[in-house]
């Protein structure tokens, strides 16, 4: 019995002493919120004004300021007022910030950066993309190359709306033009196509 007693109480001796402190966990450095395959939705009217998804989102929150990551991409749809697919914006990954004090609300998109409008069948590519969802406009400073029916253009320094829809480049340079006019042409709006209806 008294041999048993020392056993335990050596064992237990010899792990206390290898029992070392940790270090202090730094909270603000981790996420409050962690969301996979995220799908949003936002509508008004009972109708669609955007959709947005993403495979991971991570929330942090501080004291000023709570900002969410999107480290593995995301991907915005914007519908126009007919509940049309109009805009698609899709990137490597994202940042959204919201500032308590100012009450003030940013959105970037960085890496491989694409914005469609798929009704004006335009393109447009650059590395980083800024949203000021107040003011309803997407702007950069970056490279910007827009594809459209109409011709290629490219430069530094882009503006838009939020849809799209009337995009100015900057300080455009190289640029070369394809104007294509056939009246004959039909272009049909594949993202919102429905159809062929079947006859009775």
């Amino acid at each position: 019995m008294i041999a048993t007693a020392s056993a335990v109480a050596f064992v237990v001796y010899s792990c206390k002493g290898k029992i070392q402190q940790s270090d202090d966990v730094d909270f603000s450095a981790a996420p409050v919120q962690i969301v996979r395959n995220m799908f949003v939705v936002q509508t008004e009217n009972s109708l669609l004004q955007l959709r947005m998804e993403a495979d991971l989102m991570e929330r942090y929150e501080n004291d000023s300021v709570s900002y969410e990551l999107f480290p593995e991409g995301f991907a915005v749809y914007g519908y126009n007022e007919e509940g049309l697919l109009e805009t698609e914006i899709t990137s490597d990954n994202a940042r959204h910030e919201k500032f308590e004090k100012d009450d003030l609300e940013t959105w970037a998109a960085f890496g491989n950066v694409v914005v469609k409008n798929v009704i004006n069948r335009e393109r447009m590519e650059t590395d980083t993309l800024y949203w000021d969802r107040k003011n309803e406009r997407i702007y950069t400073d970056c490279y910007v190359r827009m594809y459209s029916p109409d011709g290629f253009m490219q430069g530094y320094g882009m503006e838009s709306d939020q849809r799209a829809r009337n995009s100015s480049i900057f300080n455009p340079f190289d640029s070369y033009g394809i104007v294509i006019q056939d009246s004959t042409k039909v272009a049909v709006d594949s993202a919102n196509f429905i159809g062929p209806f079947p006859e009775k």
